[in-house]
C-alpha cells in the first residue's frame, strides 16, 4: 500500500488554523504551515454578530476583543451621524485571534510548523511541499495563505490587480469605544478606525490603481491630524486584499485534483466592506466538510449558492455604492443623511454591521421601507426647519 502521507495546510490565519482544527479533530492528520504563526495583520479586525454566532468560540473568547457598540459615519463632504449598534462588533486584534484558532488546532491535534513553505510540486499520487531546509509530503493541500501569495501561482493565475484593494494605516497606541468609518470622494474604499483592546487600527483601502500607497498614507496622515489622532508610537503597515468583480466571480475556480483554497486564497472577501472574516472561516468549514465526506469535489459546489453569490452581489453592488447616484447626490452623502434622519434606515445600517443583512435580499427590503423612510426623513428635514431660524425664514 502507499504511504498515508497528512493533509497539508500552507497558512496559519483564521481560514487554516480552523480547516486543522475541523480535519485534526475528526482524526485525520494535519500539517499546517505558517512562517510567522500568532501575527498582527494589517486590517481592522472587526468580527460581525453573524461571524459570531456561527462560531460561538469566538464569544467565549470576549477577553481578547472589544465590544464596539457605537460606530460614527462621515460622508465624503464630512457630515456626521453616529449610531448604536444593536449587536456588537468584537474587535480583535489579529496577533490575539490568530493565536487563539491556532491554540484550538493545536489542542484538536494539528501538527503546526512555523516554516515557510517555497514550493509545491505534483508527484505522482501526492504532493512535495518544500522549505529552505526541508521537504515533507502531503496527500492534499489546502491553501490558505493570502491573496498575494507566490504559491497560489503554483495553482492557478494571479489574481488581476483589477480585482485586489491596497491598504495603508497605523497601530496607535490610544484607547476609544468609538468605531469609525470616513468615505472619500472618488475612492472605492474608506478610512476606518477600529478600537482594539490596547490600542486602535486606523487604515485606509481603495482600489488598485485608483491611486498611489503614497497617496492614501498621505490622506490618511491628514485625516487623523485633523481628527486627534496623535502619530507617537504608532507602527506603519500596509496590504493586498482580494475585492473581486461580479465577472471574477462568475468564473472563480477555489478548487482542482488533490487542493483547495480558502479565505483570501480564494479571493473570498465582500468587494462593498473589505470584510473577509466570516468567508474565511466559512470557506474553512465547508472544504472541512467536503473532505472529511470523502468529497473534497462538493467543496467548490458547496460555496457556490452561500459564499460566491452572495460576494458576486457585493462585487455588482459595490461600483453603484461608491460611485452611484441617487436622489440627486452620491450615494454616500445620502446614506449617512437617511442615517442620520430616518430610524428605519438606521435599523438597516446596524443589520449590515451586523452581518444579518444580506445582499440577496438588500433591495426589496430597501423598496419596502421607502415611504417610511422617506417620511421620517422629510420629518426631520421639518424639524430642522422648525429650530433653524434661517431654515424657517
Amino acid at each position: 500500500m502507499p504511504p498515508a502521507y497528512p493533509i497539508a495546510i500552507v497558512g496559519g490565519g483564521p481560514a487554516g488554523a480552523l480547516a486543522a482544527t475541523l480535519l485534526a479533530s475528526k482524526g485525520k492528520d494535519v500539517v499546517l504551515f505558517d512562517e510567522k504563526l500568532a501575527w498582527e495583520k494589517p486590517c481592522g479586525g472587526g468580527v460581525t454578530h453573524k461571524t459570531l454566532q456561527r462560531y460561538p468560540f469566538l464569544s467565549d473568547a470576549s477577553s481578547e476583543s472589544n465590544a464596539v457598540t457605537k460606530c460614527e459615519l462621515s460622508s465624503p463632504s464630512g457630515n456626521k451621524v453616529c449610531i448604536r449598534l444593536q449587536h456588537p462588533v468584537a474587535i480583535f486584534s489579529r496577533f490575539a485571534l490568530n493565536g487563539l484558532l491556532l491554540d484550538r488546532a493545536a489542542s484538536a491535534g494539528a501538527t503546526i510548523r512555523k516554516e515557510r513553505i517555497t514550493h509545491i510540486e505534483r508527484v505522482a499520487d501526492h504532493w512535495e511541499l518544500r522549505t529552505p531546509h526541508n521537504k515533507f509530503q502531503a496527500s492534499y493541500i489546502i491553501l490558505a495563505a493570502g491573496a498575494r501569495n507566490s504559491l497560489r501561482s503554483q495553482f492557478l493565475p494571479p489574481i488581476s490587480a483589477s480585482d485586489l484593494m491596497v491598504t495603508a494605516g497605523y497601530f496607535i497606541p490610544v484607547r476609544t469605544s468609538l468605531m469609525q468609518l470616513q468615505f472619500l470622494k472618488g475612492i472605492t474604499g474608506y478610512i476606518w478606525v477600529f478600537p482594539r483592546p490596547d490600542h486602535v487600527s486606523a487604515g485606509i483601502a481603495a482600489k488598485m490603481g485608483e491611486t498611489t500607497t503614497a497617496d492614501l498614507r498621505r490622506t490618511l496622515e491628514n485625516w487623523l491630524e485633523k481628527n486627534g489622532f496623535a502619530s507617537d508610537g504608532a507602527s506603519f503597515y500596509s496590504h493586498i486584499l482580494p475585492s473581486l468583480r461580479p465577472q471574477t466571480f462568475e468564473k472563480l475556480e477555489v478548487a482542482g485534483e488533490g487542493w483547495a483554497m480558502i479565505g483570501d486564497s480564494a479571493g473570498l472577501v465582500d468587494p462593498v466592506t473589505g470584510e473577509g472574516l466570516y468567508y474565511a472561516l466559512r470557506s474553512a468549514e465547508l472544504c472541512a466538510e467536503a473532505l472529511l465526506c470523502g468529497s473534497p469535489e462538493d467543496y467548490a459546489e458547496s460555496l457556490k449558492p452561500e459564499v460566491i453569490a452572495e460576494l458576486k452581489l457585493a462585487g455588482r453592488a459595490s461600483e453603484r455604492f461608491y460611485h452611484g447616484q441617487i436622489f440627486g447626490d452620491s450615494v454616500l452623502q445620502q446614506m449617512v443623511s437617511l442615517t442620520a434622519k430616518s430610524a428605519s434606515f438606521r435599523e438597516l445600517m446596524s443589520d449590515l454591521f451586523a452581518g444579518t443583512q444580506a445582499y440577496s435580499d438588500l433591495r426589496a427590503r430597501l423598496y419596502r421601507m421607502l415611504p417610511t423612510v422617506m417620511a421620517q426623513g422629510l420629518a426631520g428635514t421639518l424639524r430642522n426647519w422648525s429650530v433653524d431660524p434661517q431654515l424657517s425664514s
